[in-house]
């Protein structure tokens, strides 16, 4: 699954669209570019297979920060928080 993070995509709810769409061979993440993407860009990632065109919200996010938030949706959706708390040794 490539997760396509556009700052033009509708806003709705990423963690809903995440757990519906998750692939079992993993997930890919594409964090556009300063400004943006190009509307030729949209339209050729947006003709690929298994895509999941997303929002990181109303905010423009830099390239370094959105990374971290389209990380955190995933791991929110469909990782470690997801799920029971994973007993980990040492961290009571």
């Amino acid at each position: 699954l490539l997760v396509f993070c556009d700052e033009a995509a509708d806003a709705a709810d990423p963690l809903r669209a995440l757990r519906q769409a998750a692939a079992a061979d993993g997930i890919d993440l594409l964090i556009g570019p300063e400004g943006g993407f190009a509307e030729e860009e949209r339209t050729l990632l947006l003709r690929q297979p298994n895509i999941l065109r997303l929002s990181l919200g109303p905010r423009i996010l830099r390239a370094d920060t959105a990374g971290v938030a389209a990380l955190a949706l995933v791991q929110a959706a469909l990782g470690d928080w997801a799920g029971p708390r994973a007993a980990v040794p040492g961290a009571d």
